[in-house]
């Protein structure tokens, strides 16, 4: 629990006197009597402490945690493990409580930390420069478009229908903002991205091309030829990559990306009803200049001692004004904290084995599940931890009956995906065990049978 230190009515007063006012209403007499409210506050009457604590127990009733229930719930936000250790390094002060410093050098351990978690992102995506952070995933995506945009002064920025639908809304309403068409390409039946029809979207007014590894129904894309696309037509390419995925399939610096970015949340952050998180954005050495947010670097003072500067700040506050290429105030240096937590503790052998437990385990599900009647892969495409199914059922309906029986068995593709009005995309993480997957298949199989249409009967 946080600590913290009341105020006492002789602390007010004492303050108030070194001021010179006599009251906190003398306060606010410079504003207009026509802009303050001339009544009390419509707020209900104040509780005992244990009256609250029990008021909001019984509105945390209300939620079901993944702790309550078997969750295969993923599209973008997972259920991992988050070690002690975490919570333990984020709970000191030094890091609980900092703002983004004025004065940088003063701080250190701040300058060390964004540092030693630009390296680690650096060398998970095999690009040779990392920001300290933005705060989540569609709006780095958005970030890299921008990004694009002022390299290369074109007009069009083409992405694969296969990432996170909500980076993709996120990158058409801040294009928008700087004037720039996004033009979507399908995806096949295979699963993965169009290879021909992003062939013909791309042309000579292409700013960047934007895939996402594995892509949002699961498969694995074959990044490397969506590059070349880019690179050929002297376009950006950009990769939305899964991080807890790349200790097992090629970074994006290796196949040939100018940038890469996600969503940390996976990396040391619990779910936390959908935030905060923080997002990832590496790049070449050739946009360091453009790339959003702060840039940490290693220094010597001048008795020769290792020390950190704040090498680069593109945000609009630090005099930049309208010269700057990114206007987001604070990365959310906390969750990143935990996220280069989390990677020290996982280490390099560490991220390879989660990354082919989940790839075992989520082999192990889609066979299984598959096998059963009115169950069918809705691609055949390779996976890493993620796969799509489709139900000879009503996907609504299954979902709310296998809740019913404490299993939440996936994500409803109709939600985002009008092609895909039957489709469940199921998430595996190394919290979900086998004992866990054979319930998920035993619920899933009567769900299905209970919500398929009378007399349809279902696939075998």
């Amino acid at each position: 629990m946080s600590t913290y230190t009341s105020l006492t009515d002789a602390d007010l007063d004492a303050m108030l006197a070194v001021i010179g006012v006599s009251s906190i209403d003398d306060l606010f007499e410079v504003v207009p009597e026509g802009l303050r409210l001339d009544r009390p506050l419509d707020l209900p009457p104040g509780m005992a402490e244990q009256d609250v604590e029990a008021l909001l127990r019984r509105l945390s009733a209300r939620n079901v945690s993944t702790d309550d229930e078997i969750s295969f719930l993923g599209a973008g936000m997972y259920d991992h493990y988050v070690p002690a250790i975490i919570d333990s390094i984020l709970a000191r002060s030094e890091f609980l409580t900092p703002y983004t410093p004025y004065q940088p050098e003063i701080s250190q351990g701040g300058l060390q930390l964004m540092f030693e978690y630009q390296t680690a992102i650096s060398e998970l995506t095999a690009l040779p420069v990392s920001n300290a952070s933005l705060y989540e995933g569609p709006s780095a995506v958005a970030s890299a478009g921008y990004l694009a945009k002022i390299a290369n002064g074109r007009g069009r920025l083409v992405v694969s229908r296969g990432v996170h639908p909500h980076s993709r809304e996120t990158l058409v309403t801040v294009a928008r903002g700087y004037g720039m068409e996004v033009v979507e390409v399908p995806l096949g039946e295979d699963g993965v991205t169009d290879a021909a029809a992003l062939a013909d979207a791309v042309d000579d007014d292409t700013s960047a091309v934007i895939v996402q590894q594995p892509n949002f129904l699961g498969a694995v894309e074959d990044i490397a030829a969506h590059a070349e696309v880019a690179r050929d037509a002297g376009a950006l390419a950009v990769c939305a990559c899964d991080a807890m995925t790349l200790g097992i399939l090629r970074p994006p610096g290796d196949a040939g990306f100018d940038i890469a970015v996600g969503e940390g949340q996976p990396l040391g952050n619990r779910l936390d009803f959908g935030g905060p998180s923080f997002g990832f954005f590496a790049a070449t050495e050739k946009h360091i200049r453009r790339m959003p947010g702060r840039i940490a670097g290693e220094t010597t003072d001048v008795d020769g001692r290792r020390g950190w500067v704040l090498t680069l700040q593109t945000r609009e506050q630090h005099i930049r004004r309208e010269k700057a290429t990114h206007n987001i105030c604070t990365a959310q240096v906390l969750n990143a904290l935990a996220g280069v937590i989390y990677l020290s503790w996982l280490g390099r052998r560490g991220i390879v084995e989660i990354g082919e437990l989940m790839l075992r385990r989520a082999d192990y599900a889609r066979r299984a599940l598959c096998e059963l009647p009115g169950v069918s892969p809705l691609h055949e495409a390779p996976i890493a931890r993620e796969f799509a199914v489709r139900l000879d059922a009503d996907v609504p309906t299954v979902i709310a009956r296998c809740a019913e029986r404490g299993v939440n068995p996936g994500y409803a593709l109709g939600n985002d995906y009008e092609e895909y009005p039957d489709g469940l995309l199921v998430a595996i993480t190394e919290r979900r065990s086998r004992e866990d997957i054979d319930r998920l298949v035993e619920v899933l199989g009567a769900a299905v049978a209970e919500a398929a249409p009378a007399g349809a009967g279902v696939r075998s």
